[in-house]
């Protein structure tokens, strides 16, 4: 009989973005194939430094052990072929990380075996892959290569989203883009009382949601969105939060100032934004992915 993880919070993520794979990827980049296979066979047992997505994917698992019951499956999702993925099983097993699946698709996109491991959010440094999982209505972010983020020794997982075209629809940035500021204020303070629709990135809100439901005795995860707008089109956040019955630990209406200096105060173990422009400069104090467009004809 087959095992069901329809009742987990599916976790997808790419070796480079759990490791810091950045030397051998410039080899591949500069020498080619085989020279990164002679690369990483040669290094089989040096143990690989965490990567951008480490933190996070070490606190989901750890929470299955606050808990004393499984509720999170992370999944490795690597393009690398089996002959070159032992160095990352080693390393799994370095950091006692609890992840028993993979794939190691040998070079082939990893977006289309999302569906089959029925991932609820997909984190890669690859940007191929994430526009496919966008386009194909998974959650997904580009995260951002960093030499290193100081790992806290903390059980809380805090997560923080930006608001339009991450959690919610791009229908109002649209605006914004196309007539300015003061239509899109104007335009969100007379629809304040209508709901949004739900973005890329509301999936897994509403999967992480009932994650923080389970675990709220122990107080294991803290959400926060932190957004450019200001309090007078914040009113239809928090509205639409409300019809969604989504409970938000922290808001902050920022009215376009910097967003990283919050970020990092809130200790964020990742950060999603549509925007290179706030998720590029949170990236140097935060692990942070930006969440990709959909292309057009997959809107």
């Amino acid at each position: 009989m087959s095992v069901s993880f329809d009742d987990f919070l599916v976790v997808g993520i790419s070796s480079r973005a759990l490791f810091n794979l950045e030397l051998a990827n410039q080899i591949f980049e500069k020498e080619g194939l085989d020279a990164y296979r002679d690369y990483q066979l040669a290094h089989e047992e040096e143990v690989l430094e965490p990567g951008p997505g480490f933190s996070l994917v070490k606190k989901l698992l750890d929470l299955n052990q606050t808990l004393g019951k499984k509720a999170v499956e992370v999944i490795v999702m690597s393009r690398n072929s089996a002959e070159t993925s032992l160095r990352i099983i080693h390393s799994l097993d370095h950091y006692q990380l609890d992840i028993g699946r993979m794939v190691m698709s040998g070079g082939q996109s990893i977006s289309r075996y999302l569906k089959a491991f029925g991932v609820d959010l997909f984190l890669s440094v690859n940007e191929e892959d994430v526009a496919n999982a966008i386009n194909d209505g998974f959650p997904a972010g580009l995260i951002y290569t960093h030499e290193s983020y100081p790992f806290v020794p903390d059980h809380q997982i805090r997560i923080a989203f930006d608001a339009d075209a991450v959690l919610f629809s791009a229908d109002s940035e649209k605006i914004y883009k196309q007539s300015g500021l003061d239509a899109f204020v104007e335009n969100e303070v007379l629809k304040q009382d209508e709901v949004m629709q739900q973005g890329p990135m509301a999936h897994f809100l509403f999967r992480l949601s009932k994650l923080q439901a389970l675990s709220k005795d122990h107080e294991c995860i803290r959400t926060a969105i932190v957004t450019a707008r200001d309090r007078n089109a914040g009113i239809r956040v928090i509205k639409t939060l409300r019809a969604w019955k989504i409970d938000i630990d922290e808001v902050f209406f920022l009215q376009g100032a910097n967003k990283a200096e919050v970020l990092a105060c809130f200790g964020a173990d990742i950060f999603f934004d549509d925007q290179d422009v706030h998720a590029k400069p949170a990236s140097q104090v935060v692990p942070s992915a930006r969440v990709l467009y959909k292309s057009e004809g997959n809107e």
